[in-house]
Formats: structure tokens, C-alpha cells, sequence
């Protein structure tokens, strides 16, 4: 009987680390700048939006260059460098005193997040054992989930308590520490990327055999865009918005409590085995969150979502990576990323656009419907890869 390799390495841990650091920042600065720009500046809502928007513009438009990007220069110094300008970016912030000035950084802040999360997904790929690269991406996802609450939660109870110059700074200083994480680190990808010219092209940018899966995720990342842009607007009209305080805390313990278990199914049975239950508790957090009235409902929510799209996130990532070679994974964690990022920012526009004649109440109904959808767009894609692959 073989032993069973290990996951959580020194290299692994590490990189765990410093992927939570970037974004817990990353979700702490999506969360405080929009008040920032309203309080500092005096600006509109809609200059508030554009700050997120144009970082998220950024980052979706150098996804496709960073494989090529990780091929030429190294995983290992890309993660230190992207790392690094992303942590000292941070410190920046402190110097803005125009919207002109932070909407220019916000962009270039957004290049140094694009480069960062590739080759932190690509590294961690990399050293997770094949045999158990559904539990370790499971995680890997952990790193990614946490930082979603622990960003947002660091942000707003500082900010009525200091100032603005001083979060900032305590981000660079936390940047650092996941710099200090890079560091140790090890690059374990030994075989060459596959030579496909210098011309740009498909191939050069992107993992065409990660397409299908990652257009999946696309679909996943519209509805939960619902999530990150309304939840707690939704609540404030309900007159729960201090409950909505805790719907990511319980989001979170329920994706922690059930990861252990769901990665290792994922390589023992099988993908569709955990996926499709996932996409059913996702629709059910979103319907229910259609019927909300009370606390314990907007809670209970949470937990469905938290099990259900909590899971759905890395077990479709680790589909995409799966289906290309081992010495692609970097343009494979493009490719699911970009596709991912393009859902979330596209799905932020578009129901903030519907939203407005169909109510909260009536689009997260509407959302828990097209989740449902989602699984029949799966069980194709995931036939065809099957036929591929044979």
C-alpha cells in the first residue's frame, strides 16, 4: 500500500498564506475604497462603482498574457515580483488626493492582482500531489473563502476607529507579510511549456482545453456576483443589515466545516458526485435568500451558499486545471480566472441594470432558477471532456 502523499507542505502552507494576504487586502480595499471615494472626495455613487469596476477591468485584461508571462520569466520570480508591486501599491493609496489619481492606481493595482492570483494558483497546482488535487485545491480555495470575510470584516471595523492613511498602511504592512510568505515558496514545475511560436495567438494566451469547464464557472461567477454587489443592500431594505454583518462569517464556517470532506469525494468519486449537489444548494441559498423575512432566514441562507458555492469554486477550477497537461496548469488558472473575473464584473452591470424593475426579492428567485440551468450546461461540457479525453 503507497503512502499517501502529503498536502500541506512548507511550500504549500506558504503559498496558502500569502494567496489569503493578497486577497484579503484585495477584498478589504473593494469594500472600503467606494467609502473612501464618498467620504475623501465628496464623489457620486457612480464614481464609487467605477473604482471597482476599473480595477476589475485591468485584471481581466492581462489574464490572457499572464501564461505567457509565468513561461518567460519563471512562476517562482513572478510570484515575488507581482507579490511585491502589489504590496508596495497598497501603500500608495495614502498619497491619493484626486479620483483622477486613484482610479490610475486602482488600475495599475489591478495588474500586479492579475499576475499574482495566476501564478499563486499555478504554484499550488503544481505542488499538490495529482492523486489528491481535488482536496488540496479544496484547500487552496480556503485561502480565497477566509480572505472573503476577514477583508471586508478588517475594513469596516477600523474605519470608523482610524484613519483612512493608516488602513492603508496596515495593508502594505500586511502585503509584506505574504511577501515574507513568497519567499519560502518552492517552484516544483519541471517539464518546459509547450512551444506554440511567438506570434500571439489562442494557444500562447489561454488553455483552449480549459475553456469549457472555465465557461461554466463564468455562469457560477454571474450569480454569485448577486451576492458580493446586493446582499447588503437587500438586507438594508429588510432591516437586517446587522444581521448581513454575519452572513459571510457563516458562509464561511459552513464551507470550512464540509471542505475536508468534498475535496476528497472529488478524487475518490468523482467530480459530478460533488458538483451537481453544490449547484442544488447554491439554488437553494438563492431562493431562499428570495423569501427572506428574518434573521435566522438571511443566516440560513448563507450556510446554503456558503456549502454550495463554496464548493462549486474549486472543484470547477480543478476541473480546468485537470484538463490540460500538467505543464499548461498556468494558462489553465488563467483561462478559469479570466472567465471567472469577466462573470463577476459582467454579472455586477447586468443585475444592477435588471434589479431595478425586478426587485431583489424577484432576481434572486430568477438567479436560483438559472443556477439550476447551470447543471444541465455542466453534464454537457463535462461529457464532452470525457469524449475528449478518450
Amino acid at each position: 500500500m503507497t503512502e499517501k502523499q502529503p498536502i500541506w507542505t512548507k511550500s504549500f502552507i506558504n503559498i496558502f498564506i500569502s494567496t489569503f494576504f493578497v486577497f484579503a487586502v484585495f477584498y478589504a480595499l473593494l469594500t472600503l475604497l467606494p467609502i473612501y471615494v464618498l467620504d475623501t472626495f465628496d464623489g457620486t455613487a457612480a464614481q464609487a462603482g467605477l473604482v471597482v469596476s476599473v480595477f476589475l477591468l485591468s485584471v481581466i485584461l492581462l489574464r490572457p498574457f499572464t501564461g505567457m508571462i509565468l513561461d518567460k520569466f519563471g512562476k517562482k520570480p513572478m510570484l515575488l515580483i507581482s507579490v511585491l508591486i502589489f504590496g508596495l501599491t497598497t501603500f500608495i493609496y495614502v498619497f491619493t488626493d484626486s479620483i483622477g489619481l486613484l482610479l490610475a492606481l486602482r488600475f495599475f493595482h489591478g495588474l500586479s492582482f492579475s499576475i499574482a492570483t495566476t501564478v499563486a494558483g499555478a504554484i499550488a497546482a503544481d505542488i499538490i500531489p495529482a492523486s489528491r488535487r481535488g482536496e488540496g485545491i479544496g484547500y487552496y480555495g480556503m485561502a480565497m473563502n477566509l480572505a472573503v470575510v476577514a477583508g471586508p470584516f478588517i475594513a469596516l471595523t477600523l474605519q470608523p476607529l482610524i484613519s483612512y492613511e493608516a488602513i492603508f498602511l496596515l495593508f502594505g504592512v500586511i502585503m509584506l507579510a505574504g511577501f515574507v510568505c513568497s519567499l519560502f515558496v518552492k517552484d516544483v514545475s519541471t517539464a518546459p511549456a509547450e512551444k506554440t511560436g511567438r506570434k500571439l495567438s489562442l494557444d500562447n494566451m489561454l488553455e483552449r482545453r480549459s475553456f469549457p469547464i472555465a465557461f461554466v464557472g463564468f455562469f457560477v461567477a454571474v450569480a454569485y456576483s448577486s451576492i458580493i454587489a446586493f446582499i447588503s443592500i437587500y438586507a438594508e431594505t429588510l432591516g437586517l443589515i446587522q444581521t448581513a454583518g454575519f452572513f459571510f462569517a457563516i458562509y464561511a464556517a459552513a464551507m470550512l466545516l464540509v471542505r475536508p470532506f468534498t475535496g476528497r469525494l472529488f478524487d475518490i468519486a468523482g467530480p459530478t458526485v460533488v458538483i451537481i449537489p453544490s449547484f442544488i444548494l447554491f439554488s437553494a441559498g438563492l431562493f431562499l435568500l428570495s423569501m427572506t423575512t428574518t434573521s435566522w432566514q438571511l443566516l440560513l441562507s448563507g450556510v446554503l451558499v456558503g456549502l454550495g458555492y463554496g464548493t462549486l469554486l474549486p472543484s470547477l477550477q480543478t476541473l480546468a486545471i485537470q484538463a490540460a497537461p500538467h505543464n499548461r496548469s498556468a494558462y489553465a488558472t488563467a483561462t478559469f480566472f479570466m472567465m471567472f473575473d469577466a462573470g463577476i464584473a459582467s454579472g455586477s452591470l447586468l443585475l444592477g441594470a435588471t434589479v431595478g424593475f425586478l426587485g431583489y426579492a424577484d432576481l434572486y428567485l430568477a438567479l436560483a432558477v438559472g443556477v439550476l440551468l447551470i447543471i444541465l450546461l455542466y453534464l454537457w461540457q463535462a461529457s464532452r471532456q470525457r469524449i475528449q479525453s478518450r
